[in-house]
């Protein structure tokens, strides 16, 4: 469904990452803390039920380029997922940026965060000028054809999710501020808690269950814990054999001290 035909980084001359960077020094501003832990967040609970994790492609801040006849064109977003590529095994081969032609597959979703200069353009409110790169709505849409455009507002904590129906994206109702997935079985919601101990409301992932999926840390704090009650179990269980052993040695301390006192009545003990 979101399969393309890859072509071969010698195909016709077409550039690769490796010619198609994401580094812009010409590119203002720089990204807020926000905009590193809230894409951090959903990397780490984006876990389909379908797709390993060592088959799906997590970009962050990285370029995305989309258009073969005009290599140098991009977009960034703040988040996305590609489902069914490989991801990079060693260091040397993780990716500069991410190349659709090179690539072969389109992303699955695609997250935007809001802010004040980006709005308009995030919602598809801008207009392309002559000549001018189309805009990041059309590129998602009409170009690429991602299935999902999810946008959130950390500061009326309001998601918005658009679906790829036939040709255009249409908005879906998400009265409990959820969106399930259902090619990844994975679901994207507004949580209520504390992320890089910060207090607020986040976008993160759940499972077919309806269940929030574990950040590492949380499952490595669950894991301290059930290690934690085991070693509980295991000191009671000690506590209790001490206690019992205890009682034993009382019951044997008792029986030797009435034979002793059999013995000086005259009366031997295994006598009787």
């Amino acid at each position: 469904m979101y399969q393309t035909d890859p072509l071969s980084p010698t195909q016709a001359g077409l550039p690769t990452m490796y010619d198609l960077p994401s580094e812009d020094l010409n590119e203002p501003g720089l990204p807020d803390e926000f905009h590193v832990f809230q894409p951090q967040f959903l990397r780490e609970t984006f876990q389909s039920s379908v797709y390993a994790p060592d088959e799906t492609f997590i970009g962050t801040d990285i370029n995305l380029y989309y258009d073969v006849r005009h290599t140098q064109w991009h977009k960034r977003p703040d988040w996305f997922a590609v489902l069914g590529v490989p991801r990079a095994a060693q260091q040397t081969d993780l990716r500069w940026s991410y190349v659709v032609w090179q690539e072969g597959v389109n992303p699955f979703i695609v997250v935007e965060l809001l802010s004040p200069g980006t709005e308009s353009e995030d919602l598809g409110q801008t207009l392309r000028e002559i000549n001018q790169p189309p805009t990041k709505w059309e590129v998602y849409e009409r170009i690429l054809r991602i299935p999902y455009y999810v946008i959130f507002d950390r500061y009326t904590h309001r998601l918005r999710a658009f679906q790829l129906v036939a040709t255009r994206y249409t908005e879906l109702e998400l009265p409990d501020q959820k969106l399930w997935l259902e090619d990844a079985q994975l679901g994207l919601g507004v949580w209520e808690g504390i992320y890089a101990d910060a207090q607020g409301s986040w976008l993160r992932c759940y499972d077919a269950a309806g269940n929030w999926i574990l950040t590492l840390a949380e499952a490595a704090n669950q894991e301290r814990q059930k290690a934690d009650q085991a070693q509980q179990k295991v000191d009671q269980a000690q506590q209790k054999a001490e206690q019992a052993q205890q009682k034993a040695d009382q019951a044997q301390q008792r029986v030797e001290r009435l034979a002793a006192q059999l013995r000086s009545l005259g009366v031997e003990p295994d006598s009787l």
